[in-house]
C-alpha cells in the first residue's frame, strides 16, 4: 500500500492546483490515474452496449413518435406519435429528437432507437467521474462512475426508450456545470465565466424540462443553496447569477412551450395527454401536481394512498419496499453516511469550500427527490427511480473518499465497520427477494462479516490506549495495512455483488413496454410494476393487485375496458379477440398476494414465452402499457395505396397503434392518445377525415377509451360509430374496418 501512495498519482486526491482557480482542483492524471478511468468507461461501454437490441422497440409508444420524427419534420418539431400529425405523445419532445435524428442517420431499428440512450448512460458516467476526482480524487472519481454503471436501474434506463436517461444526464450535466462555476475567484474575468457556467446550467435545466417536465426542478434547491452558500462574490453578485440561470433555464424551456400558445389548436398536433389540447395543462396536471396528488384527469387508476394503492404505498420507505429497493437502494446506507461525514469533514472549512459545495449538492438533490418520490400520491413506477442514481454514485464516493483519508481515526474504522454491516445485511435482505442465485446472499453475508471483523480489529487497535500500544508497533503496523487491504476488498465485493448481479441480469434479458424494472423477479412487492408491456407479443399485466390482468378479465371479457371494450361491442375484449383472451399475452391473470404470479407463461416484463408465443394470434396489435405484433397480411393490407391516405389506419390507443405503425412504417392514428382517454380526435373530426378520405382503416381493440378519472368517451363514441356503419372483416383474428368502402 505504502508503494502504492509513492507513485505519482496515485494518491487519491491530486496535490497540484490550477493556478486560475481558488481551490486545488485535481485536474492532472498520472498514467495509473488513466487506466482507472479506462477500466470505468471501458466497463461502462460493455453495460451500456452488451445485448442492446434484445429489447426491440422497447417502448414503442416512443418508437412510433421517433419514426414520425424521422420522416417528417413538423411531427419532429412536435413530437407527434404518427406523422399525420394527429396528437403528440404525453412529454415534450426533447428525447423523441435525439432518437428521430437516429432513425434518420440509420434507418427503423432497433439500434438507431437504442443508441441515444446508451451514449446517454455514457456521458453520464463521465460527468459523475468528473464532478467527483476534481473535489474528492481521481479513484473516487472512477468509483462514482462505476457505481452509477452498475446501478440496476440506471443500466434498465440507459438501454431502454424513455426520456428518463436524457433527463438525467442532463441534470447531471446541470450539477457539473453548477459546480465548475465555484471553481472562479472573485474577479471581473473569473465572474464572467462562472456566469457563464450557471447559464448553461439554466440551458441544460432547461433542456430538462423539455424532457420530462417538471420533475427536472427537483434539484433545484440543492443547485440554488450551493450557489447562496459557496460562491466566493457578493450577495448582490450571487443573486445575479442566480436570475441569470433562471432566464436562461425559462428560454431554453419556453420556446417550445410558447410555440404550443402561438400555433392554434387545428395548425399543430393535439397535446397528447391533457383534455383541452393545452400544454400548461398536461406540464401542471397530468404530468405535474396530478403526480403528487394522484388527481390526474385521463389517467388509468386513480393514485396511490397511505395504505397502499395502485403505484405502492407513500412514506419515506417506499423506495425501500419490493422491487424499489432492488432497482436503486443497493448502496442507500453508504449514501446517507456520505452527507453526514462530508458535512463533518467539511465542518471547520470556509464557506466557499467546494467539497461542501460538492455533499451540498448531491444531498440536495438526494434527500430532495427521495422524500418527493416518497410521498407523490399519483402515477409512480420503479424506473423513476433512476433520478437519483447520480446522487447515490457521488455521495457513495465521498463517503469512501473520507472514510480513507481518516483511516487511521478511530471514528473512520468504527463507520466503516458499521456502514459495512449495515449494507451487506440490507444486501442480503434485498437478495432474498428473489429466487435467483440464492447462494449470492450467502457469500454476500460472509464477506460482509469477514470484512466487518478486520475492520472492527482495526479500530480496537486504533483506540488510544496505553495496553494497546502493542498493536501499534511496526510490525503490527505493516499487518494492519496489509488487513485494511483485505477488509477494504472483502467490503467492496460484497456492497457490490448484488446490484452487479441485478445489472447482469438486467443487460442479459430484454425489456419491452410501458412499465419495466431492472433485475430478476422479486416477491412481496406493492403495486404495479414490471411490466405489463410485453415484447412482441407481450400484453399488459398486472402486479400484486389481486385482480385481472388489462389484457383481458380472467374470464376474457373486456379487460380493464369493460365487457364491450371500444370498438368491439359484441362482448370482444380490448385486443379485438372475440374469445376474449389477451390478445398480446395476458401479462398476468391474477396475483397470490406475493405480486409474483405469471401464468400462460408470461414474464415479469410482460414479455410472453416462446411457448406462449406460438399459441398467440399472429396478427395481435397491443395494449394500453405495451405494444404487440402485427401479422404480414395487415401490414400489407396498411401499405397498399398507403400514399392516398394521411393515416393508413386508426386505433384506439397509442401503443396499439405504435405496433402497426413500426411494423408498415406508415401513419397510424392513435385514437384518444396513450390511454385512450384523450379528446383527439371528437367523434365530428373522425368523421370528417373518414369524409375526406383520410383514414383507410379502423382497427378494433387497444387501449382502454372511456372516461377514465375525467377522460374523453371519444374513443368509445368512434368504435361504437364504426361498428354501426361499417363492415367489419376478421384479418388473423384482428376485427378491421375499411373506411373507404
Amino acid at each position: 500500500m505504502a508503494s502504492f501512495i509513492g507513485i505519482r498519482g496515485g494518491q487519491f486526491v491530486h496535490p497540484q492546483p490550477v493556478m486560475t482557480m481558488r481551490h486545488p482542483v485535481a485536474v492532472r492524471r498520472a498514467p495509473l490515474d488513466w487506466i482507472g478511468f479506462a477500466v470505468m468507461m471501458g466497463l461502462s461501454c460493455i453495460i451500456m452496449f452488451v445485448n442492446l437490441t434484445a429489447s426491440g422497440y422497447a417502448n414503442e409508444f416512443y418508437s412510433a413518435a421517433a419514426q414520425a420524427g424521422s420522416v417528417d419534420w413538423w411531427a419532429f418539431l412536435w413530437g407527434s406519435s404518427d406523422a399525420g400529425n394527429s396528437i403528440t405523445v404525453d412529454k415534450p419532445p426533447a428525447a423523441i429528437w435525439l432518437m428521430a435524428l437516429s432513425v434518420r442517420m440509420f434507418g427503423l431499428n432497433s439500434f438507431a432507437i437504442l443508441l441515444p440512450e446508451a451514449i446517454c448512460g455514457m456521458v453520464s458516467v463521465w460527468l459523475v467521474y468528473a464532478c467527483t476526482r476534481r473535489y474528492w480524487g481521481n479513484w473516487f472519481g472512477a468509483i462514482a462512475g462505476l457505481t452509477l454503471a452498475t446501478t440496476p436501474v440506471a443500466a434498465l434506463m440507459f438501454r431502454f426508450n424513455n426520456p428518463d436517461a436524457l433527463l438525467v444526464t442532463l441534470m447531471t450535466g446541470a450539477a457539473y456545470a453548477v459546480l465548475r462555476s465555484l471553481e472562479y475567484p472573485d474577479n471581473r474575468q473569473a465572474n464572467r465565466r462562472r456566469t457563464a457556467w450557471l447559464a448553461f446550467a439554466g440551458a441544460l435545466v432547461g433542456l430538462g424540462f423539455l424532457t420530462k417536465q417538471l420533475q427536472v426542478l427537483l434539484v433545484l434547491p440543492g443547485f440554488a443553496f450551493a450557489v447562496l452558500a459557496a460562491s466566493p462574490t457578493k450577495l448582490i453578485r450571487r443573486i445575479v447569477d442566480g436570475l441569470v440561470a433562471i432566464v436562461s433555464m425559462l428560454v431554453f424551456a419556453g420556446w417550445w412551450m410558447l410555440l404550443t400558445v402561438i400555433v392554434p389548436s387545428g395548425s399543430r398536433p393535439y397535446i397528447g395527454g391533457s383534455q383541452t389540447d393545452s400544454f400548461l395543462e398536461l406540464t401542471f396536471s397530468y404530468n405535474g401536481f396530478g403526480r403528487l396528488t394522484g388527481n390526474e384527469n385521463g389517467a388509468v387508476v386513480g393514485g396511490g394512498k397511505a395504505s397502499g394503492g395502485m403505484w405502492g404505498e407513500t412514506g419515506l420507505t417506499r423506495l425501500l419496499d419490493g422491487e424499489f429497493g432492488g432497482q436503486i437502494a443497493w448502496l442507500a446506507p453508504v449514501a446517507a453516511l456520505g452527507i453526514v461525514i462530508g458535512c463533518i469533514a467539511c465542518r471547520c472549512a470556509r464557506r466557499t469550500d467546494l467539497r461542501r459545495a460538492s455533499v451540498i449538492v448531491w444531498g440536495s438533490w438526494l434527500l430532495v427527490t427521495w422524500v418527493v418520490f416518497s410521498y407523490m400520491s399519483g402515477i409512480f413506477h420503479q424506473y423513476y427511480t433512476v433520478a437519483l442514481a447520480p446522487s447515490v454514485a457521488v455521495l457513495v464516493a465521498i463517503a469512501a473518499s473520507v472514510l480513507w483519508e481518516r483511516r487511521h481515526a478511530l471514528w473512520a474504522r468504527s463507520c466503516a465497520a458499521v456502514v459495512t454491516l449495515v449494507t451487506a445485511i440490507w444486501a442480503v435482505e434485498l437478495l432474498g427477494r428473489s429466487s435467483w442465485v440464492p447462494w449470492l446472499k450467502i457469500v454476500v453475508l460472509m464477506l460482509g462479516l469477514a470484512s466487518v471483523l478486520i475492520l472492527a480489529a482495526l479500530a480496537i487497535a486504533a483506540v488510544p490506549l496505553r495496553g494497546l500500544r502493542v498493536l501499534r508497533t511496526p510490525a503490527m503496523v505493516s499487518i494492519a495495512r496489509v488487513a485494511g487491504i483485505v477488509a477494504v476488498t472483502l467490503g467492496a465485493v460484497a456492497l457490490y455483488a448484488g446490484p452487479v448481479a441485478w445489472t447482469a441480469y438486467t443487460v442479459s434479458v430484454g425489456h419491452q413496454g410501458s412499465i419495466v424494472t431492472a433485475g430478476p423477479n422479486v416477491t412481496g412487492s406493492t403495486g404495479m410494476g414490471g411490466g405489463p408491456g410485453g415484447a412482441q407479443n407481450g400484453g399488459p399485466g398486472m402486479r400484486g393487485n389481486g385482480g385481472p390482468a388489462h389484457g383481458g378479465s380472467v374470464n376474457g371479457n373486456g379487460g380493464f375496458g369493460g365487457q364491450n371494450g371500444p370498438g368491439l361491442p359484441n362482448g370482444n375484449n380490448s385486443r379485438g379477440n372475440p374469445h376474449g383472451t389477451a390478445g398480446g399475452g395476458s401479462g398476468q391473470s391474477q396475483s397470490d398476494g406475493s405480486g409474483q404470479s405469471f401464468p400462460n407463461g408470461a414474464n415479469r416484463d410482460g414479455a410472453a414465452s416462446s411457448e406462449q408465443n406460438s399459441q398467440i394470434r399472429p396478427g395481435g396489435g397491443g395494449g394500453l402499457l405495451g405494444g404487440g405484433s402485427a401479422s404480414e397480411t395487415i401490414v400489407a393490407m396498411l401499405k397498399d395505396n398507403a400514399g392516398q391516405y394521411t393515416w393508413v389506419a386508426a386505433t384506439t390507443g397509442s401503443q396499439n397503434a405504435a405496433s402497426y405503425q413500426l411494423a408498415s412504417e406508415q401513419a397510424v392514428m392513435p385514437i384518444g392518445g396513450f390511454n385512450g382517454s384523450d379528446p383527439s380526435p371528437t367523434l365530428e373530426q373522425f368523421k370528417e377525415y373518414v369524409a375526406e378520405g383520410r383514414i383507410h382503416y379502423y382497427i378494433g381493440g387497444g387501449g382502454l377509451g372511456g372516461n377514465q378519472l375525467g377522460g374523453s368517451n371519444s374513443a368509445n363514441e368512434i368504435a361504437e360509430w364504426v361498428a354501426e356503419n361499417f363492415t367489419v372483416q376478421t384479418v388473423d383474428g384482428v376485427s378491421i374496418y375499411d373506411l373507404t368502402k
